[in-house]
Order: C-alpha cells, then sequence, then structure tokens
C-alpha cells in the first residue's frame, strides 16, 4: 500500500514531514525493544524484502549493516534511511556474497566499526528459472554460487564474531521453493532446498553457543521485480492469486516483520526451523 508521504520526494521534505514519514514507516513493524542498539547485517539491502527488513531493523532502533551488489540501489536505501532514521547507525558494502573475500571484508568492517553484530538477515539470493534441459551449465553454478555458497559464507564469517560474543541470531532466506517442488526451476528449488538443510546443520552445530539459526521461507512478494515481470507478461498475477489460498501476494512488510520477531527474544526457543510465509500455497493440494 502506497502512503501520500512516499510520494513526497525526500529531498524536498521538511522536518515535519520527515518526522512524520518516519512515524508512518515505524508504524508498519511491531515493536520490539530487545533490538534497540542491537546491529543487523542485511544483504541484498537495497531493494525487495532486503530493503524491507533495513526499515524493520531501523524502525526498531537497530544499527545497520546493509551489503548488496547494486551500489546505486544501495546508496539510495542508505540516503532514505538515515532521513527517516537519523539515530540510527548506517554503513554500506558493494559486493557479491559469492565473493568469500568480499564478504569477510565486509564482516570484518562492520565488526570493527560496530563491536558486535547481533542479528545476520542472510537474505540475497537469485532467481532462476528455466527448462531444466535447457539450463545452461553457467547458469546452474550462478544460482548455486549466490542461493547457497554465498549464504553459506556470510552465515561462516559472521558467526565466527558472533560465537566469540556467545550471542547472535541468523536467519536466512530460502523460499517455499525450497520445500515443495516446481518445473523449470531445478537450480533455483535445489539451493534453496540446500539452504533449508544448512539452516538446521548450523543450528545445531551451534546452539550451545549461543546462536539461534533459522530460515525464512516466503512465497510469491510484492515486490518491485515481480511487479516488473507482471507488467511485462512474463508472470501471470491473476493466476499466482486464485492459486494463492490467501487470494493474494505477500508484501515485503509482512516478510520483514517475520524476520524482526525470529531475530527477537520472543524467539528464542525457536532454533533449526524453516518458517514458510506464502498464504498457504505450498500446503493446498487441491485440483
Amino acid at each position: 500500500m502506497t502512503n501520500d508521504l512516499d510520494l513526497i520526494p525526500k529531498d524536498t521534505m521538511s522536518d515535519h514531514e520527515i518526522d512524520a514519514h518516519a512515524l508512518h514507516a515505524a508504524a508498519k513493524y511491531k515493536q520490539f525493544p530487545d533490538l534497540a542498539g542491537k546491529v543487523a547485517f542485511i544483504t541484498g539491502a537495497g531493494s525487495g524484502i532486503g530493503r524491507a527488513m533495513a526499515d524493520a531493523f531501523a524502525a526498531n532502533g537497530a544499527h545497520l549493516a546493509l551489503l548488496d551488489i547494486n551500489a546505486e540501489a544501495l546508496e539510495h536505501a542508505r540516503a532514505e534511511l538515515h532521513r527517516t532514521f537519523p539515530e540510527v547507525e548506517i554503513e554500506c558494502h558493494v559486493a557479491s556474497i559469492a565473493d568469500d573475500i568480499a564478504v569477510e571484508a565486509a564482516v570484518a568492517t562492520a565488526h570493527a566499526r560496530f563491536g558486535r553484530i547481533d542479528v545476520l538477515l542472510n537474505n540475497a539470493g537469485i532467481s532462476a528459472n528455466k527448462p531444466s534441459l535447457e539450463l545452461p551449465a553457467e547458469q546452474w553454478r550462478r544460482a548455486i554460487d549466490i542461493n547457497l555458497n554465498g549464504v553459506f559464507y556470510c552465515a561462516q564469517s559472521v558467526a565466527r564474531r558472533m560465537l566469540t560474543q556467545g550471542s547472535g541470531v541468523i536467519l536466512n532466506t530460502a523460499s517455499m521453493y525450497g520445500t515443495v517442488a516446481a518445473p523449470e526451476r531445478a537450480a533455483y528449488c535445489a539451493s534453496k532446498a540446500a539452504v533449508v538443510m544448512l539452516t538446521k546443520v548450523l543450528a545445531i552445530e551451534w546452539a550451545a553457543k549461543g546462536l539461534r539459526v533459522n530460515a525464512l521461507a516466503p512465497g510469491y512478494v510484492r515486490t518491485a521485480l515481480v511487479e516488473e515481470l507482471v507488467r511485462t507478461g512474463r508472470m501471470d498475477l491473476d493466476a499466482l492469486t486464485r492459486r494463492t489460498p490467501a487470494r493474494r501476494l505477500g508484501e515485503p512488510h509482512e516478510i520483514a516483520t517475520l524476520a524482526l520477531f525470529l531475530a527477537s527474544e520472543h524467539a528464542d526457543f525457536i532454533n533449526g526451523q524453516a518458517i514458510v510465509a506464502d498464504g498457504g500455497w505450498s500446503s493446498y493440494s487441491y485440483v
């Protein structure tokens, strides 16, 4: 849903309008006071669900380390977050999570600045849709490199710091297609299913040392990418809506709110789980 305040160019907003915009942004998210002052490292933070996560954690008073491969989108996110939440400290890193050296450098820099990392929102990923017999090896490798290897590199690097401090929460973004299959998505489904199992392995390895590792498994969410696919005719919104028992797509802020809960003290006994948020899609099998 678009609010009138979202249509005001932020560079021209008055102090009063900025305050109102901040209140509007914060009002979308349930408040979790225990997240205030925490440090959240968010990948894929320039757009979509990652961007909504940045809003959600900033609205709850967390400081942010943002990573994205898109420098322009990342800078836009940083500038808007700074205007809306001026009390929140923000640093940005332009990098691909498939580059383990770049990931380690970004995490080390964030840790040196903030002194700790409390939450990793391991969100960056790509789609990969093509008939399996036509799927080039390069596209397969790219999906695995980003959706699986990159998630592991980020989790490993951040966990080294979290284990030293004796606490931390890692939330890996999987997909409902990591729990159910779909045609022409071999690389995507395989990589996201691997993220679900990776989450379980890391959770049981690190639970006794104070870490929690869970996965978010969203269904179809109304991001800018999905809206562009609908606009260009590459995705049938009506068909998706009819297939979803909730009769609608999810919204980025709904996934971000789930992340807030899982990162909070209210979820302290939830570990090694993949939480599906898909409007009932993966439960529906009636024809």
